[in-house]
């Protein structure tokens, strides 16, 4: 397990403050609260970034000041986009260096979350085509014109396909963040930061929330578990027996108990996972097939190639050829 968890809380003007400041204070009270059950309780390594270090004029009128400028960041394993007031596309296109570092990020592996209109980032990166996401209310008619190849799922508050989060609002991505904190530091914490930020009842974040196929919810909450691990490692060599043995289980209960609450083998899922990776990766980066078999875990092409034909009935090549004559098409 990580022993530090890097954040990248974007920082730009006319921005919601409280859809990054919220997450930051709930973030470090979770940390704090860990360390204090735990002094080797995984430490977060949280920072805000502009386009440069100069203060920024939020939508309130106070500034902030960001820790670095986005140059300054070679990687992150997660990073937040804040929400804009009201029409986001005249700071999208003043700032394509953004695009190109979102898309850089995506290309790594990193977790992107966008908060209410902030989703139109990930939009005009190309990174939600055929993907499902939500945004803030007022904007969804824009949004679909704008970007037709997404999925908008308009009746939810959050949505998740592989590693790209929105969430529709400031409540909705505090949600989201105690999901975070769940899976970073467990249900004791998440609820002690849940219950000291809202002291009303929530709705689970489940409820509100659209999941690809491959993350659906279940009540399984070890397999939930052992879905986050081989999300968050199946870039590297894993051995299955290696994973049961982490759960305390033996491979057959592992793969009994993965089967009857997910629907696939842990193979199956863990081989999906990487796909959807290569998949995107194949659509937004210029890497090599043999780069990306290596980045999604696979080093030996040969049977990168196979398993990806015999999952989606084309090679990888033929796979791209198709999905980037579909990009770009029409100027929006």
């Amino acid at each position: 397990m990580k022993k530090r968890l890097g954040a990248t809380f974007l920082v730009i003007e006319d921005m919601l403050a409280t859809s990054i400041t919220l997450p930051i204070e709930m973030m470090n009270a979770a940390e704090s609260a860990a360390k204090g059950r735990d002094r080797k309780a995984m430490r977060l390594n949280i920072a805000t970034a502009g386009v440069i270090k100069q203060p920024v004029r939020t939508r309130s009128g106070f500034q902030l000041t960001p820790d670095l400028a986005i140059d300054d960041i070679g990687s992150s394993d997660m990073v937040i986009i804040p929400s804009l007031w009201r029409n986001p596309r005249p700071i999208i296109r003043r700032h394509p260096e953004i695009i190109q570092w979102l898309q850089q990020l995506n290309e790594q592996g990193a977790m992107l979350i966008a908060v209410g209109t902030g989703c139109c980032f990930l939009a005009e990166a190309g990174l939600l085509n055929g993907k499902a996401a939500t945004t803030h209310w007022h904007y969804f008619d824009q949004f679909q014109r704008d970007y037709p190849e997404v999925e908008l799922k308009r009746q939810y508050f959050i949505t998740q396909s592989g590693n790209i989060y929105c969430a529709a609002s400031v409540n909705a991505v505090a949600d989201l963040t105690v999901h975070f904190i769940h899976r970073t530091y467990g249900q004791e914490i998440a609820t002690h930061v849940q219950r000291n930020f809202s002291h009303e009842i929530r709705r689970p974040y489940e409820s509100t929330s659209y999941y690809d196929d491959k993350h659906r919810y279940h009540p399984d909450e070890d397999i939930v578990q052992a879905q986050i691990w081989l999300q968050d490692n199946c870039q590297k060599e894993i051995l299955l027996k290696s994973v049961a043995e982490k759960f305390d289980m033996s491979v057959r209960t592992f793969n009994r108990r993965f089967k009857n609450a997910t629907g696939k083998t842990p193979l199956q899922y863990l081989q999906e996972i990487r796909i959807d990776m290569a998949k995107d990766l194949l659509q937004t980066s210029n890497l090599s097939v043999s780069e990306i078999a290596y980045k999604v875990g696979y080093q030996d092409m040969g049977h990168f190639s196979s398993l990806f034909k015999k999952l989606l009935s084309t090679t990888p090549s033929d796979y791209r050829a198709t999905v980037r004559a579909k990009l770009f098409t029409a100027e929006t």
